[in-house]
């Protein structure tokens, strides 16, 4: 502020009207933010529509997951008789604080639905998932129900699937082995081990470590999966395929329903 004037970040621009400009780049990302969440809860909704009393739910991980479960236990306040299998530790708080009944797959190995997020949805219903850190618990619970809705705004609805970075979860045992074999199997050296707020190796609820690799474009995910699936070292990855049989997706113009054929 040279001879105690104030400095306008943009020249010819009074400093008050530059605070101004400068709150609309912010703005506009907390309106982005806003919206995003009311598509994920629209998107949530939608999912209700296939609950029915009785039904054994898996209930998924993540942003868009959690809306459903705020959603279902709004319904089960009301009066819907269900029993839920959590994916992951914190959909089991979530849950439980809802006051959905709970159960685990040893008790109720057989499930009627599972709503869950992506990732990425690609539009055979193959899917991108584990970005919430919770991929074993989800494949395992997906793959114990009848069937699977996925539910996601409308941006993760993607013509080919790789953008987001493909997590992998791994043994710690031998990192390095199994960090060579993925670069092998992927064709990929960008990989990076998933680190938790403190900085250190984020360890998932099985006890594993996860490798998110950057692949920009997986042209052929079914075997993409069965390479990675034959290295001793990787528990899971995060692709997801024949699973989803119905995806639901919200955006500016409403929901949009998409069926595996």
């Amino acid at each position: 502020m040279p001879d105690g004037k104030p400095v306008s970040t943009f020249p010819g621009i009074a400093p008050v009207q530059n605070k101004l400009l400068l709150r609309r780049p912010i703005l506009a990302m907390l309106r982005a933010v806003m919206d995003a969440d009311s598509y994920k809860r629209e998107a949530a909704a939608g999912a209700l529509d296939f609950v029915r009393p009785g039904m054994r739910l898996g209930l998924g991980t993540g942003s868009t997951a959690k809306q459903f479960v705020a959603l279902l236990g709004e319904r089960v306040r009301a009066g819907l008789d269900v029993i839920g299998v959590p994916t992951s530790e914190a959909t089991r708080v979530q849950a439980a604080g809802e006051g959905i009944v709970l159960t685990t797959l040893d008790d109720t190995p057989e499930l009627d639905l599972t709503v869950d997020g992506a990732d990425e949805i690609a539009p055979d219903l193959a899917l991108i998932k584990g970005g919430g850190g919770a991929l074993l618990r989800e494949k395992i619970v997906a793959s114990a129900s009848a069937r699977m809705i996925v539910i996601a705004d409308e941006s993760k609805f993607v013509p080919v699937l790789g953008a987001f970075p493909l997590p992998i979860e791994v043994v710690p045992f031998g990192l390095a082995a199994t960090r060579r074999a993925i670069e092998k199997a992927t064709g990929s050296t960008a990989l990076t081990l998933r680190r938790g707020k403190d900085g250190l190796a984020f360890v998932t609820d099985g006890g594993h470590f996860i490798l998110h690799a950057a692949l920009e474009r997986i042209a052929d995910p079914a075997s993409l999966a069965g390479r990675l699936a034959a290295i001793p070292g990787v528990v899971e990855h995060g692709l997801f395929i024949g699973l989803a049989s119905l995806a639901i997706t919200a955006g500016p113009n409403g929901r949009r329903i998409v069926e595996r054929s």
